[in-house]
């Protein structure tokens, strides 16, 4: 099996192992390990899966598929931008959709975008890196990333609103997609903004995603103009 193969085989078993884990899997072993163990187990199989995808990437050429166009670019950086204050967002404030968490309340910050602004963060990300690389190993890594996200994210929808019936209001005030509530006219459009905090993190973190970009990866993240 040619590097490519395995990779493809690395970040399926990373995006199994963590929906098997997060739902079928984990009550029974937290019955049997504990929380803690089974926080253990987790960690070294998202981690054990993910490096190793992370390895093959590394090992396998890049190559380039098509060009995407600089407008293309300049989009990709705003998406960046907003993936950046979602991500912010949803680690600034209590979500319901995370797993431990209560439901009720009314949404707040970058709720009133998304019920999933953590995940949508990762779905940018990948998003923005398929269309922009054109590389076959970064499209493998990155639709991993982008299905365990969504599909991950509609999976915890169905779990959370199966353990407590009040998350269905939840649900039913918020939006799946960013800014899904608004176009269904379940939320005002002056409600879907991110906040403060949420909005100057963003920026902060986004603008040291610029700077690093090149530094990491070895290209700049802005399009090179001239």
């Amino acid at each position: 099996m040619s590097d490519l193969g395995w990779l493809i085989v690395a970040i399926s078993a990373f995006v199994a192992g963590h929906e098997l884990l997060s739902h079928p899997l984990r009550a029974p072993l937290v019955a049997r390990l504990g929380e803690r163990g089974f926080l253990i187990v987790y960690t070294l199989v998202a981690f054990a899966t993910l490096g190793i995808a992370g390895q093959l990437w590394k090992a396998i050429p890049p190559d380039r598929l098509w060009q995407a166009p600089t407008w293309v670019h300049g989009i990709a950086v705003v998406a960046m931008a907003f993936a950046a204050i979602l991500f912010v967002g949803s680690v600034t404030a209590p979500n319901p959709a995370l797993m431990g968490m209560p439901a009720g309340g009314r949404p707040r910050g970058v709720q009133r975008i998304t019920r999933h602004p953590m995940m949508w963060s990762f779905a940018i990300w990948g998003v923005v890196h398929i269309i922009l690389s054109a590389d076959s190993r970064t499209i493998v890594l990155a639709s991993g990333i982008v299905t365990l996200a969504l599909f991950g994210a509609a999976m915890q929808d169905g779990k959370k609103k199966a353990q407590n019936p009040a998350y269905g209001e939840h649900m039913a005030a918020t939006g799946f997609i960013p800014f899904g509530a608004q176009f269904r006219g379940r939320a005002k459009w002056a409600d879907g903004v991110p906040g403060l905090v949420a909005t100057l993190g963003g920026l902060a973190l986004w603008g040291v995603m610029i700077w690093a970009h090149p530094l990491v990866v070895g290209v700049p993240a802005l399009p090179v103009l001239g």
